[in-house]
């Protein structure tokens, strides 16, 4: 049964706003030390939306903690990165005069905006200390051949980088290599892409040791491809039989190889990151896949929410061939599944939202179990950027501007609401003593002052 999460005690003080919660979840097993503080693709360096070694404040507005905050132009929903003094950002900027509207006539179009201006796509590299912009670089100016969802974006793919090279992916824009100067190194093309209901695009490439895979999940021929990161050289190419998926590969390490693993409409797959090799594959979900798979222990969760719900754990030792209905799939479940926000797994508990509602679950990855909840979250509604974690803290971002801070343990507080006068869609990152928070108007620093 549904748990309406209450809150007991309201306290408005000058600095903040503290509630208490009747439901809460678990906390979970420790993680080792040494994965890179760096936030260095769109989940972060653990691939599971969580930071093992930041420490973010808890409390913000626009008039406290605001290390340094500065106005973006055009449109992003795409997630900064940081890396060694940076921030990274993808843009699409409309530029030239305005022509008559385009509407895709994709079937079963609706809910889109329409295409009226080129748009430049850029990348810019911002220090970290200052908030001032070091380099932009544009990549690509095109008319768009379609727009998207309403809640959409133009550059929802997220970019991300190896500490050498920048990588910026606009999907029909093509793959674009920087070097830290801005300095454009190579690209690889794809064509267009046509989405599902002509939605947009959103999928973000993924990387492990030199090698970056692009899923290209549309309603003509799908594939998914792998490239050498320091020449653009393709290394493999495997066609997929796949209608429009958003979600973005994750890259998980099992006994001595790497697997690529890709949550989809028709079948979950994995392979082989050196060879694209199919290793496994697993039928379950629902379409339009969003959300994208998160691991622990030798565990992947996938989930999605659309004309049915659908989550599964899949366990990866012995998975072969064709696992659906196996003993492989550990659990599955058919409530309270996510849609665009993916999964949080911090510290063996795994958080996932409802749709793109601010109802919570709190589930053991391995069973199954639920922890606690679900429950709503008080003063959040719609929610599109996926949850993050660190220091023992949960941060959940709503679109309409307002940020719930509660504390990952045994009997959870609701630490602080937050609310900063920006939209926000693109997913949080979390670097040392910062929460960087990428809005419709404005990209924040936020630090304890």
């Amino acid at each position: 049964m549904l748990l309406d999460l209450l809150m007991l005690v309201t306290r408005f003080t000058k600095s903040c706003l503290v509630f208490s919660l009747v439901a809460a979840c678990l906390g979970g097993r420790s993680y080792s030390a040494g994965i890179p503080s760096d936030w260095n693709e769109w989940r972060g360096a653990t691939g599971n939306g969580s930071s093992l070694d930041a420490k973010p404040p808890t409390t913000w507005s626009e008039s406290k903690n605001i290390a340094w905050k500065v106005a973006l132009p055009g449109k992003g929903h795409a997630t900064p990165i940081i890396s060694n003094g940076r921030v990274y950002i993808s843009s699409a900027i409309p530029v030239g005069p305005k022509k008559s509207p385009i509407f895709n006539p994709a079937p079963g179009a609706h809910d889109n905006f329409p295409v009226d201006q080129e748009h430049r796509f850029v990348v810019a590299a911002i220090d970290v200390a200052s908030g001032k912009t070091i380099w932009e670089t544009e990549v690509a100016r095109t008319l768009p051949h379609e727009g998207g969802h309403y809640t959409a974006s133009l550059a929802s793919h997220s970019p991300l980088t190896d500490g050498t090279l920048v990588f910026a992916y606009f999907g029909s824009r093509g793959l674009h290599a920087l070097d830290l100067s801005g300095n454009l190194v190579w690209k690889q093309e794809f064509g267009h892409m046509e989405t599902r209901h002509a939605h947009g695009e959103g999928s973000s490439p993924a990387l492990k040791e030199g090698i970056l895979v692009v899923n290209w999940d549309h309603e003509k021929q799908s594939f998914i491809a792998a490239y050498d990161a320091r020449s653009g050289r393709e290394l493999w190419r495997s066609n997929r039989n796949e209608m429009t998926s958003w979600s973005t590969p994750l890259i998980v390490s099992h006994q001595g190889s790497h697997q690529v693993i890709v949550s989809a409409t028709e079948r979950v797959r994995s392979y082989e990151l050196r060879t694209g090799q199919l290793i496994w594959e697993c039928s379950g979900l629902a379409r339009n896949v969003v959300a994208s798979p998160v691991h622990h222990e030798g565990v992947v969760i996938v989930g999605n929410s659309y004309d049915k719900q659908a989550m599964m754990a899949i366990r990866l030792e012995g998975a072969k061939g064709d696992i659906s209905g196996s003993a492989n799939v550990l659990w599955s479940s058919t409530r309270m599944t996510p849609y665009v926000p993916s999964p949080l797994m911090y510290k063996g508990v795994l958080y996932f939202l409802r749709h793109n509602q601010a109802v919570l679950s709190c589930l053991n990855p391995m069973t199954g179990e639920t922890l606690r909840g679900p429950f709503r979250l008080g003063g959040l509604r719609e929610i599109f950027a996926s949850p993050v974690a660190a220091d023992d803290r949960v941060y959940i971002v709503g679109k309409g501007g307002a940020t719930l801070v509660f504390s990952h343990e045994a009997e959870p507080r609701v630490l602080a609401l937050n609310k900063l006068e920006d939209r926000f869609s693109a997913s949080p990152a979390l670097v040392g003593d910062a929460l960087f928070l990428r809005g419709e108007s404005f990209l924040y620093c936020i630090k304890e002052e």
